[in-house]
Parts: C-alpha cells; sequence; structure tokens
C-alpha cells in the first residue's frame, strides 16, 4: 500500500480535500427473467468536491444504483463514471466511505472494534486504529459506550458507530443510501444536524440519497431530482445557506419546488 492510500493518523491531521465525482451519460440495466429492466437513462451530473449533493426520486428509479457506480461495485451498460477526472473501476478509490439505511455492525464485536476494522483493513496499526477509532467514537458522542455491543445499542446509537466507521477512514468520497431512514423521527433530527457538524469538520465529497426532501434541502448543497424509472435527471436544484432555514419562506420555496419536481402539488401535498 503506498503512503498516500493509507488513512490519516488522527481526527485533527490535514486530511485530502474531496475530489470530483462525474456521472457522464450513464445508461444501466439489470436483467430478469422477465427480461432486462431499464434503470438509468442517460444520467449526468457532477458532485463538486467538497460538496454535498443530495439524491432524491421515487423508489426504484435507480438511486441506490449511482452509490454503486461511483463505489466501483457496478459497471454501467453504457457511460463513465469518472472520479478526480479518471475512470471509475473496482478498486481505484481507496478513499471510500459508505453508510447505509442499516448500519450493518458486526453483532460480535463492540463498538470500538467495528469502527476500528475499517482502519486495520486500510493498514493502519493496531495503536494507530485503537487511537482513530477512539477519537471518532468520542466525536459521535458515545465514549461511553465503546466497549458495548450493536444488540445493547438504540437504532440511533448503531447509526451513530455506522458514521464514525465511515469518517474514520477520512473518506475523500462519502457514499450515503437512506443512512437515517430507519430511526425515529426525533432521532433522525439530531442524526442530520449532528452530520452535518461533522461534514463541516471533514469535508468529504458526499453523495446523499434520501426520500426525505426536507433533509436533502437540510444537508444538500444541490439536489438531483430523479425520474421515475427509466431514470432521467430531471432537475438540479442548488441549495442556499437561506433556504435551509425551516422557519423561513425560502425553505418553503425550496420545498415547494423538490415538491412539484417530483410531481406532489405544493398546495396540500405532504413529502
Amino acid at each position: 500500500m503506498n503512503a498516500a492510500d493509507r488513512p490519516v493518523d488522527h481526527p485533527g491531521a490535514a486530511a485530502m480535500p474531496g475530489g470530483e465525482l462525474a456521472f457522464d451519460r450513464i445508461c444501466h440495466e439489470y436483467a430478469t427473467q422477465a427480461g432486462c429492466i431499464e434503470v438509468l437513462r442517460g444520467v449526468s451530473f457532477d458532485v463538486s468536491p467538497g460538496s454535498v449533493t443530495c439524491v432524491v426520486g421515487p423508489s426504484g428509479c435507480g438511486k441506490s444504483t449511482l452509490l454503486g457506480l461511483a463505489a466501483g461495485l457496478i459497471t454501467p451498460a453504457s457511460g463513465e463514471v469518472r472520479w478526480d477526472r479518471a475512470p471509475v473501476t473496482p478498486g481505484t478509490n481507496l478513499h471510500l466511505g459508505m453508510a447505509f439505511q442499516q448500519p450493518g455492525l458486526f453483532p460480535w464485536m463492540t463498538v470500538h472494534e467495528n469502527v476500528a476494522i475499517g482502519l486495520r483493513t486500510r493498514g493502519a496499526d493496531r495503536a494507530t486504529a485503537r487511537r482513530v477509532a477512539d477519537e471518532f467514537i468520542a466525536t459521535v458522542g458515545l465514549a461511553d459506550f465503546r466497549h458495548a455491543y450493536p444488540s445493547q445499542l438504540s437504532g440511533g446509537m448503531a447509526q451513530r458507530v455506522g458514521i464514525a466507521r465511515a469518517l474514520a477512514l477520512r473518506p475523500r468520497l462519502l457514499l450515503m443510501d437512506e443512512p437515517f431512514a430507519a430511526v425515529d423521527a426525533f432521532t433522525r433530527l439530531k442524526l442530520q444536524q449532528e452530520f452535518k457538524a461533522l461534514l463541516a469538520l471533514h469535508r468529504p465529497t458526499v453523495l446523499f440519497v434520501t426520500h426525505d426532501v426536507s433533509e436533502a434541502i437540510l444537508l444538500g448543497d444541490r439536489i438531483v431530482v430523479m425520474s421515475q424509472r427509466p431514470a432521467t435527471v430531471l432537475r438540479e436544484i442548488p441549495v442556499s445557506r437561506e433556504d435551509r432555514n425551516r422557519a423561513s419562506a425560502a425553505y418553503a420555496r425550496k420545498l415547494a419546488e423538490t415538491l412539484e419536481c417530483l410531481g406532489v402539488p405544493s398546495d396540500g401535498g405532504s413529502e
């Protein structure tokens, strides 16, 4: 492993800035017993370095497929995915972190071991992995639970562990697949605020899939609205600081604009 591929020694150290992620005329389909199902058709958009792009759209429109393509886990039928201007292929981005709707913790490992395992597989020595894991566990407010097992955690706490594990790698690219969808509404709001604060500290490039338009406005610098399958990009909607204030008229306008793009009327429709 090259020195450039090794994880940063500690959260306070200087991290490499996030790079640019680009989807260029992506088409993709899946083979089924009934034939091929076209999922993506000519999808193109960029995620600027250090920014958060949230993808919203109907269920089954290929949002999670975009994450698989960005990670190099899926090869598009046509088109190209690029990271830092180079084509994405399996194993090419060693500065990648991922978090999912279910945190995917190993039940036989403690919180500390779950966070440290990614660092160890990336080549960190035991002492470094222990130190970095402890610091990120403290960052997400779980220092008192570092020796607890997943079965002893609430849903929100487990999500914090999953996020700590992803961020401990100091990823330049962070892929998020509805990471807060499985928790209750209050916990979700709290996790959103905590995650936003963490992003301000570490500034990775983030592709964030969500069904929650309000969440997309709160966290995103831009919202990519997808159509029904086979999905195309309906609109790219910029989000400003003023738009994120839920009590403001700017937020109401941004919410209405996004919902109307999704086919939900602003006069009584819901998220």
